[in-house]
């Protein structure tokens, strides 16, 4: 399990590092570079449109190799998705400004996010369910944690080669040249999380099943859809909480607060860290607590903390700031450090790489696509302090809160093969 585990995170934190280091660039140069003759404004929200893009690609990505995994495997989505992700992000590297080739250039960005995000939409369901359907029935919150460890490793990595350029080139420099070599490194990244995938075994829970689904998004349409619908909503708020502390934030405290680059990128990269930290931990609880419990109580957190947190943004203090994106994270990472075993836990074994992966993945539209658009146009229609972003926020942190509220416990689900069959909670065993 610690060898699994460990490629596991691997390779979601080389995924996600993809899929970050782009969300920071659009946040701090790809504006000026690619729509320059927008205004300031302009050039950052179709900046952020373009990073909305990877989330719209996401539920697709979900569906294709979400067909891949329940007609084929866990394992070979895991080598496609990576593959497809690192070879686009390379390509990011690689694209020519609009002074260099006009229109071109943001729709060959526009392309490779779109990439981007099809090769993410696959990798979590893959990472997830290998581990799960491994992990032994009481520390199943614990182990499938890791691939959720992996986006707080990425984004560190992401963010801290950005800092180090940051630091260590003049602005002229920086945009020049110095953004895209992160993006480059994305392909020895890439080629170390094949390396470590290519000795992965299949899933013990995928090769005892004797039928397959034949078309494993209708049948999650036809009898999943309430389902879908409901994790989708519920998993919305941890997007949104995530992208406005990583995203949106870096992009306002810059251009709107004076806040230097080097400082916000240190802020934030800190804050992920004790999230990171805190995620297996988490996780042991729900193992003996609950899933729900622990969902809905993040749920609460968020929704009471956006007005304190959009203050504390507001003043510019580094420690302020990061005392508001701190509090913010450990409400996301109650919810997230164990939806890797919860979502596994709600479907059924023969359409779940396709059903857990759309509903995380469409909670990334509603919460993760939106939020750094419209925080954005909300935030220019504002005073110093943008109340309204902190409404827009309480007000996903209070959807997705009735969405768990409907959602039943699963904690003694049946997901791997060699785990007894004891039931409990609200729901029967999926065998």
């Amino acid at each position: 399990m610690l060898r699994l585990a460990a490629a596991a995170l691997a390779g979601t934190a080389i995924e996600f590092y993809d899929f970050f280091i782009y969300g920071t660039a659009a946040a701090l140069v790809l504006g000026p570079l690619f729509f320059p003759t927008f205004s300031p404004l302009a050039g950052t929200l179709a900046a952020f449109g373009t990073f909305g893009v990877g989330f719209v690609a996401r539920p697709l990505g979900s569906v294709l190799f979400g067909h891949i995994g329940d007609r084929h495997g866990r394992r070979p989505v895991l080598v496609a998705s990576l593959l497809l992700t690192g070879a686009s992000t390379v390509a990011v590297g690689c694209v020519p400004t609009y002074a260099s080739i006009g229109t071109a250039a943001p729709v060959l960005l526009l392309v490779l996010r779109f990439l981007q995000g099809l090769g993410l939409g696959g990798e979590w369901g893959g990472a997830v369910l290998l581990t799960a359907e491994h992990a032994p029935a009481d520390r199943r919150g614990l182990w499938s944690s890791f691939p959720q460890i992996g986006p707080a490793l990425g984004f560190v990595l992401a963010n801290g080669v950005m800092l180090g350029l940051s630091a260590a080139l003049s602005d002229a420099q920086f945009a020049s040249w110095g953004w895209r070599v992160p993006f480059w490194a994305a392909g020895v990244l890439a080629a170390a999380g094949l390396w470590l995938r290519s000795s992965l075994a299949e899933s013990p829970r995928f090769l005892e099943m004797r039928e397959h689904a034949r078309v494993p998004l209708v049948e999650v349409v036809r009898g999943h859809w309430r389902l879908v619908l409901l994790t989708a909503g519920a998993l919305s708020v941890g997007y949104a909480l995530f992208y406005t502390v990583t995203t949106w934030s870096l992009a306002y405290a810059t251009e709107r607060l004076g806040v230097s680059r080097t400082v916000m990128l240190a802020i934030i990269m800190a804050a992920v860290v004790v999230k990171g930290v805190l995620t297996p931990l988490v996780a042991v609880l729900s193992d003996r607590y609950g899933r729900r419990p622990l969902c809905l109580a993040g749920c609460a957190g968020a929704a009471v903390w956006m007005f304190p947190m959009i203050a504390l943004l507001a003043t510019g203090e580094p420690l302020l700031m990061f005392l508001g994106f701190l509090v913010a994270l450990i409400a996301f990472v109650t919810m997230f450090a164990v939806i890797a075993a919860y979502l596994p836990e709600l479907y059924e074994p023969r359409v779940r790489c396709t059903g857990a992966a759309v509903g995380y993945n469409l909670g990334g539209v509603l919460g993760g696509a939106l939020t750094p658009i419209v925080a954005t146009a909300i935030a220019d229609q504002s005073g110093r302090v943008p109340w309204g972003v902190a409404a827009y926020l309480t007000g996903i942190a209070l959807l997705s809160l009735g969405c768990f509220a409907l959602l039943p416990e699963t904690r003694f689900v049946k997901v791997a093969a060699v785990e007894p069959a004891t039931t409990g909670g609200d729901v029967h065993t999926r065998a």
